[in-house]
């Protein structure tokens, strides 16, 4: 097989409209990958991308993304797709809310390594990305932040706790699981005080990700680098 005819790595990239996810699609496109790029709204492709609707909060969304996608090798699997919920503290936590953070932030990633699971094993480099946060931490998460989203934080613990969960199932599979802190980045969801931009976040994920492999699978890292305690 020449050069010109060779697979290119592919990464699929979830919640990629906006903010980080469009800045994964958009660097992983500029370093010769082939994007996967899902989101709720337009399906059409680009030429930095193929584009596919996906609902992550609709199992039957996540599994008609899985049948389309049959006998595609993926690469590198990036569940970036969240939601914040309420911010309100105790006192204004909903059952209907704490439930649908924790359908998107949580359950969908599993759902979608489910679905993807057959695309994952033809692929070379074999890495499940989840996006999680410090925010997600027992040890860290309170630390210097005081925010009342239980929500939130509660889908990333779960999600945490995923990750650990699919590095050891998946591992005779050849598949690294991560978890990754993308920082306080300046999205809609982080806000006018956030202080990393989208574009450093984006690529310092990017560079973790770029030198996984299946000794790191089931780890917490900051897009820094630095490892975060659970």
């Amino acid at each position: 097989m020449t050069s010109s005819t060779a697979r290119r790595p592919t990464v699929l990239i979830s919640g990629a409209s906006r903010g980080l996810g469009a800045e994964l699609a958009r660097i992983y496109a500029a370093d010769g990958w082939r994007v996967l790029a899902c989101a709720r709204g337009s399906v059409s492709r680009t030429g930095e991308a193929d584009r596919f609707q996906l609902d992550v909060a609709d199992p039957a969304s996540i599994e008609a993304l899985g049948k389309a996608l049959a006998g595609v090798a993926i690469d590198v699997l990036i569940n970036n797709a969240a939601v914040r919920g309420d911010t309100g503290g105790l006192s204004t936590l909903e059952a209907d809310d704490f439930l649908d953070v924790m359908r998107v932030n949580a359950l969908a990633p599993l759902l979608m390594t489910r679905a993807l699971l057959a695309n994952l094993k033809d692929g070379k480099r074999r890495i499940v990305v989840n996006i999680s946060s410090r925010a997600g931490s027992l040890a860290e998460g309170t630390l210097d932040d005081d925010d009342g989203d239980y929500a939130y934080r509660c889908s990333k613990a779960a999600l945490n706790m995923a990750t650990v969960k699919l590095a050891q199932d998946l591992k005779g599979d050849g598949i690294s699981v991560l978890s990754l802190h993308p920082g306080w980045v300046k999205t809609d969801m982080g806000g006018s005080d956030a202080v990393v931009s989208v574009a450093d976040s984006a690529a310092g994920l990017k560079a973790i990700i770029d030198r996984a492999d299946l000794a790191a699978s089931g780890s917490f890292h900051a897009y820094d680098g630095r490892r975060i305690s659970w």
